[in-house]
């Protein structure tokens, strides 16, 4: 997900609004690739993703959108996809600890904390049979002829979701120099569980883990070390051992700021190039300017309180009702919270539309020369090329900006971007999901998929 969590941000804000020209110039030069690796051949041509990570499963309560699993796939054709993106929790579902998995209570944040921040607005009280509610999940996309990316989100969001902290004691107690290994057998494991059902052709590739730039899967580099070059071998040795246990599927890691300027550092067994690309630009200004992700006390800023609700309380006394380990689970501060919480979206949305015009050129410039440095990789490296994640970035749970007319101008251009450089797999923007007010957006979503799925380079 957009580094909620983290940073992002694309290139210096432009001084001036982009002509049309300009953008035309940077969309279409220098020459475009003509196509990438051929696909296995019994996966789609063109994948159209949807991603539902970890809240297939924290969103399953009566009345939330994967309540029926059936329908949420159904939903998915009929806004043209055809492939979803998961957190399969494979280190919870298939490592190696006494976690009985068979009835998981999941909760939310606590109190209303997270209920108007995206991704954490989760009803709790459910619980459920983690490996029966994976296999449910696979059979429902045979039923409805749609694949999965297979992903873990467990070194970031997902343990916080659990009644009690045991999922992320677990995943604290291993060593940070033998984590990718662990999760490389348990995605190894989870393929095998599937295969015994019959039901391993729906996996699209193995992810080892989401944004492994941005996840705790980076404790294992040392201070001052850079986090691309420093994972790079656990990486590798984790996809060697990967695809030795499962040599039918592909396997491949997965960057939240992919190293464009430095792309040497992805390691060369990736049999995937997946990227998820956030460029900010308007929304780092507002961001910087609010200083939305600020610590006390400089939080909350005179800018941000002026983007507020008008019932917001007092973030002195309000106080996130989020027990510490949850917090740690999660990567989101109290003050990320608050802010996310209690804005008032269209103070927000509005500011961001005064000032987009001077962003509109560096953002698209920044997602072409990211996609562009992608393809490169992937040509050179002879495999498939897949946005997993993108476009702007993190917001609101109910700020529209990104769903709305400029949001999808925005969509269109990055998915057109990526038919353009043949381009495996992309997706209409990261808020397209059931657990999104963008999934409403259903002729938008059906009309860049369609385009996306019947380009031919």
């Amino acid at each position: 997900m957009p580094s909620s969590a983290c940073s992002g941000s694309g290139a210096p804000a432009s001084s001036k609004a982009a002509s049309k020209a300009e953008i035309e110039h940077a969309r279409h030069s220098p020459k475009d690739y003509e196509g990438l690796h051929e696909n296995p051949l019994h996966l789609p041509a063109k994948l159209t993703i949807t991603l539902w990570d970890f809240s297939w499963y924290t969103q399953t309560a009566p009345g939330e959108p994967f309540h029926d699993l059936d329908e949420a796939f159904r939903q998915a054709v009929a806004r043209g996809y055809n492939t979803v993106r998961i957190c399969a929790a494979p280190l919870l579902l298939f490592g190696d600890h006494q976690i009985e998995s068979t009835a998981l209570q999941l909760t939310n944040m606590g109190g209303e904390t997270g209920q108007r921040t995206r991704w954490y607005d989760a009803a709790g009280g459910q619980t459920i049979n983690g490996r029966a509610h994976l296999m449910n999940l696979f059979e429902a996309a045979r039923r409805n002829d749609c694949y999965v990316i297979v992903s873990s989100w467990e070194y970031q969001q997902s343990p916080a979701f659990l009644e009690t902290s045991a999922w992320h004691d677990m995943l604290s107690a291993i060593s940070p120099n033998l984590r990718h290994m662990a999760l490389a057998e348990a995605l190894g494991r989870l393929s095998d569980f599937l295969g015994e059902a019959g039901l391993a052709d729906r996996i699209a590739y193995l992810e080892l883990h989401n944004e492994v730039d941005l996840s705790r899967l980076g404790q294992v580099v040392t201070d001052g070390e850079n986090t691309y070059w420093g994972q790079r071998p656990y990486l590798e040795a984790a996809l060697d051992n990967l695809q030795r246990l499962q040599p039918d599927l592909l396997s491949t890691v997965c960057y939240g700021i992919p190293p464009y300027l430095d792309m040497n550092s992805v390691p060369d067994n990736a049999q995937v190039a997946h990227q998820h690309i956030y460029v900010y630009g308007v929304l780092h200004e507002l961001e910087r300017w609010a200083q939305v992700r600020a610590a006390p006390p400089a939080f909350p800023s005179a800018e941000l309180r002026s983007l507020l609700r008008p019932d917001a309380p007092n973030f002195a006394t309000w106080g996130a009702q989020v027990a510490p380990w949850r917090l740690e689970a999660t990567g989101i501060s109290p003050s990320m919270f608050y802010a996310y919480d209690w804005v008032d979206p269209v103070a927000w949305d509005t500011w961001l539309y005064r000032n987009y015009g001077r962003h509109e050129l560096e953002m698209k410039q920044a997602v072409d020369a990211r996609l562009r440095a992608t393809a490169n990789w992937a040509h050179h490296h002879d495999v498939p090329a897949v946005i997993g994640e993108g476009w702007i970035g993190y917001t609101p749970l109910q700020a529209d900006f990104e769903d709305g007319p400029i949001g999808q101008d925005f969509a269109r251009y990055a998915v057109t971007r990526c038919a353009e450089l043949g381009y495996w797999g992309t997706l209409p923007g990261s808020n397209s999901a059931p657990q999104h007010p963008g999934w409403a957006n259903t002729a938008f979503q059906k009309a860049l998929n369609e385009s996306f799925a019947g380009h031919r380079s």
